[in-house]
């Protein structure tokens, strides 16, 4: 069954992961997405291993399933000519070279906009298109210092291992291309309204910036900087990792009602009572000595124990997987997260499904991420009308 954005083609001269993520989300949901690379190198990421499926590392395969790759050389003037073609025939071209690294090639939002007026043309950048630290280049682990997201990551410093600590996965890539994917979905709408394409910019400090969220308005509402906490929670109360008697689980009491069923399976009913805790301000006020009493309940029982019991009555819990427990995980099973898809190098891949489920379009995982310049002679005869002896002349000359 066709994807929801099955009408759409998308020309993708990104790499590493932030735009990749954009383009494989659109792909996803069944756009034509032509990724352009270097040849003989290819996107960054291929080299990033190990571990490799085949000639291909994992990093890679995580973010450009259902695509389709071209290598042209877009440094010399019939490469940027086969670009200029390609972006001629397409809906949305999404890049994330440096402020104005494009222009040299003819490869801007104006050069492209002049050929084709209804084209959604989708920058990503570190630091935005203006601005005084435009011209830096920005990397996720920066962004997340220079955005303040270690700055509420952590240990405090007062505690041992405390100090600034980056989130484990690339969050401010991936949240960039996901705000990019939205970007896009918008000026799609909206060129289908009025036939007028748009530029669309996102910076990765911008997008660093919005998505620090609650942490956020408690600065610009209190005028005071969050600090770091290790894994409770600014708001409420008890909302953190705690030790058991065989290891750690997590508890997240959201209300005052939940508040009491847990101090009822604790075995202190008392608590629920007292006004030092009865609220969740008031729990948050005397977050310390709170903290140390339910620190002593908790390591008497073991995970299993407790899990059980606050499932049975309501009040939110769970252990702290590593991500092999993650994949047998039964829920994470049934939901089939985990794909297999075919590989014409390493008979198949494993893949991660796309989280996005339609009733009517529902997502179809087909396509593997490409090989480098895999489908060169496929794209290019189909989308520009080359024959084949077109083709071989441009691969002699090193265009492809």
């Amino acid at each position: 069954m066709p994807g929801p954005l099955s009408h759409v083609r998308v020309l993708e001269l990104s790499r590493v992961l932030a735009g990749p993520w954009a383009a494989q989300t659109l792909a996803d949901l069944g756009a034509d997405v032509i990724k352009v690379e270097r040849p003989g190198a290819g996107d960054d990421t291929r080299a990033w291993g190990p571990p490799w499926a085949g000639e291909q590392s994992a990093y890679f395969l995580s973010t450009n399933r259902g695509k389709r790759s071209i290598t042209i050389d877009f440094e010399q003037p019939e490469g940027q000519a086969l670009v200029r073609k390609l972006a001629a025939e397409v809906d949305v071209v999404i890049e994330n070279f440096k402020v104005g690294g494009l222009v040299k090639y003819g490869l801007d939002y104006e050069s492209l906009k002049a050929i084709n007026p209804g084209l959604v043309y989708c920058s990503i950048t570190g630091f935005g298109q203006d601005g005084p630290y435009a011209k830096r280049a920005g990397y996720d682990f920066m962004i997340q210092g220079m955005g303040g997201l270690m700055s509420i990551t952590g240990q405090p410093d007062t505690e041992a291992g405390g100090g600034p600590v980056k989130v484990g996965v690339a969050v401010t890539d991936v949240f960039t291309g996901l705000y990019a994917t939205v970007g896009v979905l918008g000026a799609l709408a909206h060129r289908d309204r009025t036939g007028e394409g748009q530029w669309v910019n996102l910076a990765l400090l911008d997008v660093q910036v919005a998505v620090l969220a609650n942490q956020a308005m408690n600065y610009l509402v209190g005028g005071k900087a969050p600090q770091r906490l290790g894994n409770a929670h600014p708001n409420i109360v008890p909302y953190q990792a705690f030790a058991t008697l065989d290891g750690h689980i997590i508890l997240a009491v959201g209300n005052d009602s939940q508040f009491a069923k847990f101090c009822q399976v604790a075995g202190r009913p008392e608590l629920a009572q007292d006004e030092r805790y009865a609220t969740n301000p008031a729990r948050v006020a005397h977050r310390k000595e709170l903290v140390a009493i339910l620190e002593l309940l908790l390591e008497q029982r073991t995970s299993r124990d407790w899990l059980g019991a606050l499932e049975a009555v309501g009040v939110p819990c769970g252990p702290i997987n590593d991500i092999a427990q993650v994949f047998a995980d039964p829920h994470v099973q049934a939901r089939n997260i985990h794909r297999d898809l075919p590989h014409e190098q390493a008979g198949t891949v494993p893949t991660v499904a796309s989280p996005i489920r339609y009733s009517a379009t529902p997502i179809e995982h087909r396509v593997a991420p490409p090989t480098l310049g895999q489908h060169t002679d496929a794209v290019l005869g189909e989308a520009l009308g080359l024959c084949a002896a077109d083709i071989a002349a441009l691969r002699d000359k090193g265009v492809i």
